[in-house]
């Protein structure tokens, strides 16, 4: 049974990158779901942009790391898009951080915690998919994990129908429920974005086991 550490060498940093890449998405999940709980997001924003530094700095340390080093089980490819999967995560996740910050004040009564405990959820697995790697290519543990992705996605659907049956059947402010309509979507994506780690990389499990 070979493992992620095995095969890049104990030298290699690739590994170890990934899972910082995989705590940074985590990091900003829990802040935004902070954020949309308590509503101040002076100190949250700043959580935020740290985050997303680091996924950058992270995506680009990887890059290079894959240049510099010899990987003879995992395809290059496979890695980059990993790589490229966990960055988008904190992309998202901030993006809706901000447009939040900007309109809040006009989104009273609209509650988003649900889904942001969601997303928390779904970048808690994917931090955890990307530590089993370390264990193994076993298909086992990474499709059940994986399902836990898919259960939490269809979870997210289902809580999407509500808010827009309100927001539509009983709106007296048109704006208001585009604004919200368009940050549940973002959190959406989010979510689908931490499925999409999940999709790649039971992908090349399956590819290399």
């Amino acid at each position: 049974m070979f493992s992620l550490q095995t095969m890049f060498g104990r030298k290699d940093k690739v590994f170890d990158l990934l899972k910082a890449s995989s705590e940074a998405a985590l990091e900003a999940a829990r802040a935004v779901n902070q954020l949309t709980r308590d509503g101040d997001s002076t100190p949250f924003m700043a959580t935020f942009s740290a985050a997303r530094r680091r996924e950058k700095e992270l995506a680009g340390q990887i890059s290079e790391e894959l240049i510099n080093t010899f990987v003879t089980v995992l395809d290059r490819e496979d890695i980059e898009a990993m790589n490229s999967a966990l960055y988008k995560i904190p992309k998202s996740i901030e993006k809706f951080a901000e447009r939040y910050v900007l309109v809040s004040e006009r989104l009273g009564g609209v509650d988003f915690t649900q889904r942001t405990e969601i997303l928390v959820a779904c970048t808690e697995t994917v931090h955890t998919i990307v530590i089993e790697l370390s264990n193994g290519l076993r298909i086992g543990p990474i499709r059940k994990l994986q399902d836990q992705l898919q259960a939490l996605e269809a979870e997210a659907d289902k809580l999407l129908l509500e808010p827009y049956r309100n927001l539509y059947l009983n709106a007296t402010d048109p704006m208001r429920a585009m604004l919200s309509k368009d940050l549940f979507e973002i959190l959406e994506k989010a979510i689908d974005k931490c499925r999409d780690v999940g999709n790649v990389i039971y992908s090349i499990v399956l590819k290399n086991a």
